[in-house]
């Protein structure tokens, strides 16, 4: 599972007319599931996300995770993420897992985000196009991929 976050000031996602969801600071997280992908692969980003120290402290020192500040997390399902782009030029999404199973995973990792946060927490909608706005804070923009560290 794949995870590109980035720090915001504010966030928001659309599709269509329809507005989703927005969050003032906070993190935008867009995830995307691989095949084989597991809950443990969810927990594992999820604790990662939540206590990373990217915030900065009254010192100006990235020493505050989301937890610390109390931000908010918009969460956008974007199987993109797992593009292979080593052959040719249009990229492969051989690896992304299969909407059904890919479904599962993000909703499991949403509804556990909103446990973590008290309910603080907006989502795009799963396999629509949409538009994703962000004040990009910093900027932060981290990417984590969980089988590189569940597999050490």
């Amino acid at each position: 599972m794949r995870a590109v976050i980035q720090r915001v000031s504010e966030a928001g996602v659309t599709a269509g007319e329809k507005n989703l969801s927005e969050i003032g600071a906070g993190l935008l997280v867009f995830l995307g599931v691989e095949q084989g992908d597991r809950e443990a692969d969810a927990d594992y980003l999820l604790e990662k996300i939540i206590n990373l120290r990217i915030f900065e402290d009254p010192d100006g020192k990235m020493n505050l995770s989301l937890l610390d500040t109390g931000g908010a997390m918009l969460a956008i399902s974007q199987f993109t993420l797992l593009a292979d782009c080593r052959k040719g030029r249009r990229p492969s999404f051989a690896h992304a897992e299969e909407p059904e199973r890919a479904r599962s995973l993000y909703d499991y990792f949403v509804g556990k985000s909103r446990e973590r946060l008290d309910g603080r927490v907006g989502e795009g909608e799963f396999q629509a196009m949409m538009k994703v706005r962000l004040i990009n804070d910093g900027p932060v923009t981290i990417w984590i991929d969980s089988r590189k560290n569940l597999e050490k």
